[in-house]
């Protein structure tokens, strides 16, 4: 099984990143990137899978329909990843949606297979919490607008991680690949990696997954750029690196066979005490990038 995905790799149909339970192995956990040129329009059936739509450069506007209704919501989108937060839009599964987008755009379909159908909803960009995790090198933003306990889902949770030029996220290594009820859940993960340039010249990071014990070896040592994705099925993931110079931006997709959706994570035990270090540390001055704006009244 390849777990680094180069962009290009996962290309399929009219999609950049097309990652299915079938292509990775799993049961649960998808991810499709979708590029539109302006005035472009895209319909798919979401099948056994909740979906999120993400705009990740540009707006556009979502229609589903199912047997239960019809709706449609406007993404006001962003620019990049790089330059706010974006609105979002919840499809249930057994539903058919479209996706249109007048000035063109780039968006993320982050998915999960589950049993229970909830309603289609708008996810304004004023209700994402942005959180400031670590401190020092390790410091990250990471807005949380598909969390367990942010936003209702069955089965998906995802949020997106922005890492400054020369920091380290997702350390200390952890993993959630065994069920132990309230210490750790069982969740296949997707790591998408965009990053911001310096003038013309591209950016771009690393990318670590070591095994975790007999039967969970999952092994990768990756150097990522943009478009490219990252599989963990388990294994402890961490670090992931931005070389100086370019601020690395990763939406995470995460599923699994849990009954209770949550995040329950293990750190290494070789690299857990860093967390004690934190609170003498002050936060990167360069985070947050951006916060959510102001809730409308």
């Amino acid at each position: 099984m390849t777990y680094h995905l180069p962009a290009g790799k996962a290309h399929a149909g009219p999609y950049l990143v097309d990652v299915t339970p079938e292509s990775a192995g799993w049961g649960f956990s998808s991810l499709r990137v979708l590029q539109l040129a302006p005035g472009g329009t895209h319909t798919f059936d979401t099948g056994e899978s909740e979906w999120i739509v993400l705009p990740l450069a540009g707006g556009c506007t979502v229609a589903t329909a199912d047997d239960f209704g019809h709706d449609t919501f406007e993404l006001t989108g962003r620019t990049s990843v790089f330059d706010g937060v974006s609105d979002f839009a919840y499809l249930p599964r057994d539903a058919r949606a479209t996706i249109t987008s007048v000035r063109g755009g780039r968006f993320a379909l982050t998915g999960a297979r589950c049993t229970r159908r909830l309603p289609a909803r708008y996810g304004p960009a004023s209700g994402v919490p942005v959180e400031l995790r670590g401190t020092g090198n390790c410091s990250r933003q990471v807005n949380n607008f598909g969390a367990a306990g942010v936003f209702d889902c069955d089965k998906l949770i995802a949020v997106e991680v922005l890492t400054p030029g020369g920091n380290w996220s997702s350390f200390p290594p952890h993993k959630h690949d065994e069920h132990r009820p309230g210490e750790e859940s069982v969740l296949e993960e997707i790591y998408y990696f965009e990053f911001a340039p310096h003038g013309n010249i591209p950016g771009l990071g690393y990318q670590r997954v070591s095994p975790s014990g007999p039967g969970r070896e999952t092994d990768v040592l990756a150097e990522v750029r943009d478009g490219d994705v990252v599989l963990i099925p388990d294994g402890w993931h961490g670090p992931s690196m931005a070389v100086p110079g370019h601020h690395m931006y990763y939406l995470n997709v995460m599923a699994g066979p849990e009954a209770e959706r949550a995040w329950l994570i293990c750190d290494h035990p070789d690299h857990a005490w860093i967390r004690d270090t934190w609170p003498d540390q002050p936060v990167d001055p360069r985070l947050p990038l951006y916060t959510a704006p102001e809730r409308s009244l």
